[in-house]
């Protein structure tokens, strides 16, 4: 178990729609404990595998005292509630911005034995599940921003001490999106 340097917005990886995972074995379950501790260290609530630079559906949580990961996570939303509120991510590290999730989600996985597993998320722990669910997709918060904010955040990017700009950044809109991307009612 080690500590990891996490992708910094701009890297491609963060762009990049991860790979099912099929092994289920000593690898996949290092990733995990390295996941771990590399979200801890960093007093995360979420982190997955593409911050790592790794390009498998796996992420891991801990979020109301509850530290878990999924693997292959699927998601299904129970209503149309929504919740609007501040939201960062470790790869655009020092930048909140006000974000609009469902309120509630079922997840479905695997553990890292490949074992089937499903719980209910609610308030902080649904935005990270689908936070983390939108990394393995290629997506970032900030994409799942109005444009106004969206702009807002893309200039405050640019002025963070850690950008780079021989890696600009892109916006890329979410594909869990039907109809009006600015909506969450998918």
């Amino acid at each position: 178990m080690t500590v990891q340097p996490i992708r910094l917005f701009g890297d491609p990886v963060l762009r990049t729609p991860a790979d099912p995972v099929v092994d289920f074995d000593v690898e996949l379950r290092k990733l995990i404990a390295d996941l771990t501790d590399t979200m801890r260290e960093q007093n995360g609530v979420g982190l997955a595998a593409p911050q790592l630079g790794v390009g498998l559906r796996v992420f891991v949580f801990d979020v109301d005292d509850m530290l878990g990961h999924l693997v292959n996570p699927v998601l299904e939303f129970p209503d149309a509630e929504e919740q609007d509120g501040p939201e960062g991510c470790l790869s655009i590290p020092g930048l909140y911005f006000d974000t609009k999730r469902r309120q509630n989600v079922i997840a479905k996985g695997f553990t890292g034995h490949g074992d089937p597993v499903q719980f209910v998320g609610t308030g902080l722990m649904a935005r990270c599940v689908q936070h983390e669910t939108d990394h393995l997709d290629g997506v970032l918060f900030v994409d799942r921003l109005d444009p106004a904010a969206r702009k807002e955040a893309m200039k405050a990017i640019r002025q963070a001490d850690w950008y780079d700009p021989a890696t600009p950044p892109t916006v890329k809109l979410t594909p869990h999106v039907t109809t009006n991307p600015f909506s969450l009612g998918r």
